[in-house]
């Protein structure tokens, strides 16, 4: 592992905009408005030039707030348009996104424990680790690991685990409790009426878990 630090506080905010209630980078806006510092681009299916085009915007965006803003998958998209990192499907290698983007937060989806300490021996920064709560966003994807899988995975793995799936402000802490080193969220915040104050709720969660855990 190359030891990148989480942005703070550890909260990513991934980007759906067929979920989305506003343009894209409307919530974007929001979220950053909120206290997110983490935010990375999904828009897989968008033509190459459109998900550059978009990227650079959300960058922009995101500096502006002193956020990190990564892509999904695209490290072509990544280098040119100099973004803060990338995120890598399950089977990725990070050794080789390092290759090519020597300062960039490198990080990769996994689905089990073992796939999630492999992904981290090989270089990532971090795991995400997926679905600790059914969501709507996959509701085919599972089964949902809950706390208990979760607090099992992060005894087993060394690094920074990431909870993704169904994770909103009322099972936050709970999550965090369980051994998770920060949270990821996407179709919650998109579908959010007000996302700001969705993603405002988040960070008070991780706000105070980190307060009662250095008490």
């Amino acid at each position: 592992m190359t030891g990148n630090p989480l942005p703070a506080p550890p909260l990513l905010v991934i980007s759906d905009r067929r979920q989305a209630r506003r343009p894209l980078e409307e919530v974007a806006f929001a979220a950053f408005s909120g206290g997110c510092r983490w935010l990375s681009l999904r828009e897989k299916d968008l033509p190459a030039a459109e998900r550059r085009a978009l990227l650079t915007r959300l960058l922009a965006l995101g500096h502006r707030s002193g956020a990190l803003v990564t892509v999904h998958e695209d490290i072509d998209a990544a280098v040119f348009c100099g973004a803060d990192g990338v995120h890598l499907r399950g089977g990725g290698d990070p050794a080789s996104a390092r290759a090519r983007l020597p300062r960039g937060l490198i990080g990769a989806s996994a689905h089990d424990p073992r796939e999630a300490a492999a992904l981290l021996l090989n270089g990532a920064d971090y795991v995400t680790l997926s679905p600790v709560f059914l969501s709507q966003s996959k509701p085919g994807y599972g089964p949902a690991l809950g706390l208990e899988g979760l607090a099992r995975a992060a005894r087993a793995i060394n690094g920074p685990l990431i909870a993704l799936g169904g994770i909103g402000p009322e099972n936050a802490a709970a999550t965090l409790a369980a051994g998770a080193r920060g949270l990821a969220v996407m179709g919650g915040v998109m579908r959010a009426a007000d996302p700001q104050k969705w993603v405002e709720r988040l960070i008070a969660a991780i706000a105070a878990k980190e307060k009662g855990g250095r008490g």
